[in-house]
């Protein structure tokens, strides 16, 4: 959690706080990357809240590595993500309406951390093969990832 929404939290308490958050997918070998949230133990792509004055692909940048150890040498945008879909009750009783920025990265390096302060777990899935206990905030953009992803299988 931020300063910024440590210090809201003090003035809000659980109620709604709009959130600017990015997310990164890793691709690679036709496998995506997913690692298991600490918070609420649900398969997730890697990101967080925008830090302010932060410009959004730093942030992903920088999420991607506090939470994998992975460099992304280039990221790639493929969608930004708001609407009811993106409400969502933390197991802390914290309420949050997130506008998540989504990139895919398949242009990277370092070896991967399998456990952070914020993940347990990290592991590649093929895309057919998904894990059902996807983090709700990530669903829509995992979908459009996939998506993304087959459409560029069949044209090649």
């Amino acid at each position: 959690m931020t300063d910024y929404i440590s210090r809201m939290r003090k003035y809000i308490g659980h109620d709604t706080l709009m959130l600017a958050c990015v997310g990164v997918f890793v691709h690679k070998n036709g496998k995506l990357l997913l690692q298991k949230r600490r918070d609420n133990g649900c398969w997730s792509d890697h990101g967080g809240c925008v830090e302010i004055g932060e410009k959004v692909e730093e942030a992903a940048k920088r999420e991607l590595f506090e939470e994998t150890g992975l460099i992304a040498n280039k990221l790639e945008l493929i969608g930004v993500f708001s609407g009811e879909n993106m409400l969502y009750t933390y197991p802390n009783q914290d309420k949050v309406y997130i506008i998540g920025i989504s990139y895919l990265c398949e242009d990277f390096s370092g070896e991967p951390l399998f456990e952070t302060d914020e993940t347990t777990d990290l592991q590649w899935f093929d895309m057919d093969s998904l894990p059902a206990d996807i983090s709700p905030p990530a669903k829509e953009a995992l979908k459009h990832c996939v998506e993304l992803l087959k459409s560029r299988q069949v044209s090649a």
